[in-house]
């Protein structure tokens, strides 16, 4: 597929359009986007997106993601229904609060240096005939990821701008979120020379993980979980000899500390919560100088007893199977 050039303003290289988008389907759009790193991507590419490990994101690019659980974009309890549905509200409010006029890109980005061509970018919209900002990346944050917004721009928010910024050339992003559906704040984001070659290095390090067909090291993550359950879905029943490996004889060794280590954290912890518990007695709430407790009754629930239902009618459970499949289990001897 061959790239055309941009057209900037910008003393550097504008970007490449690799591929229009404007009737792209989504099945291709998303195949476009494992031929490179994304903006959306790159935190997870350098291991800071508090959401995706880089082992999932490795997936995806190697193809080897079909077993992973997909957000639905016309789920309208998912944010990213909620982001593509306010998107053009966000961007219509910012150009009434900046003067500034915006529009679509409509196309995949790719940087102009050959070397660099896996660097890819969709942009929200570009800025028109401002001198300061060229590219407006347009958010929005519930009630629970606005906390994220607290002290400015997240990070994985500005590592994505700062990609853009590495891809087109430009020199200023602004980053307008909607936080709780009523609140809007614009943030500019400058071009930063010294980040943008850091990014760089390490994406292009990512990159060659993709390239090799070699998984990046697992995180720690509830993603990277996710990832190796989907990459690792069966065992063959054969035994790993790593009796003389010292690395992994070492994280053995290690690991079973640590277990231990919560073990008896755990347990100190319930005995200290039963110590208040039985001080407490029949009361509601316990108050200390640096805080509280309180015990309280839930409300009662009325839930289906299945194993009383199976026992007077045991032919639903034929009428009505449900197949639950197995997962690897890691036990510890």
């Amino acid at each position: 597929m061959k790239a055309t050039s941009l057209n900037g303003s910008s003393k550097k290289r504008p970007a490449l359009r690799l591929v229009s988008t404007k009737e792209l389907p989504r099945e291709d759009w998303l195949q476009i986007r494992k031929q490179g790193i994304g903006s959306s991507d790159a935190a997870a590419a350098v291991g800071l997106n508090p959401y995706k490990s880089q082992l999932e994101l490795w997936l995806e690019k190697t193809g080897r993601d079909t077993g992973m659980p997909k957000a639905d974009p016309l789920d309208e309890e998912s944010p990213m229904y909620w982001g593509n549905v306010l998107e053009p509200i966000v961007a219509w409010h910012y150009s009434k609060r900046t003067k500034h006029k915006v529009r679509r890109i409509n196309a995949v980005l790719q940087h102009p240096d050959p070397e660099l061509c896996w660097m890819l970018a969709n942009i929200d919209r570009e800025v028109i005939g401002a001198d300061d900002v060229q590219i407006l990346e347009c958010k929005t944050a519930g009630i629970n990821g606005a906390r994220l917004w607290k002290e400015g721009v997240p990070e994985y928010v500005q590592l994505q701008v700062m990609h853009q910024l590495a891809v087109t050339g430009k020199q200023a992003a602004d980053v307008a979120v909607l936080l709780g559906g009523q609140t809007l704040e614009i943030h500019r984001i400058e071009r930063d020379e010294q980040m943008i070659a850091r990014l760089i290095e390490l994406e292009r390090k990512f990159w060659r993980y993709v390239e090799t067909d070699t998984p990046p090291p697992a995180d720690g993550t509830a993603s990277a979980e996710a990832a190796l359950r989907c990459l690792y879905p069966e065992d063959s029943g054969q035994v790993a000899d790593f009796s003389s490996h010292a690395g992994l004889t070492a994280a053995f060794i290690e690991f079973k500390a640590v277990r231990q280590s919560i073990a008896d954290k755990e347990r100190r912890e319930a005995e200290l919560k039963q110590m208040l518990q039985q001080a407490m007695g029949d009361a509601s709430r316990a108050e200390f100088s640096s805080g509280y407790v309180s015990w309280r009754k839930a409300k009662d629930s009325i839930g289906l007893d299945v194993a009383q239902l199976l026992q007077d009618k045991p032919y639903l459970q034929a009428r009505y199977p449900l197949l639950k499949p197995g997962a690897r289990r890691f036990l510890v001897s």
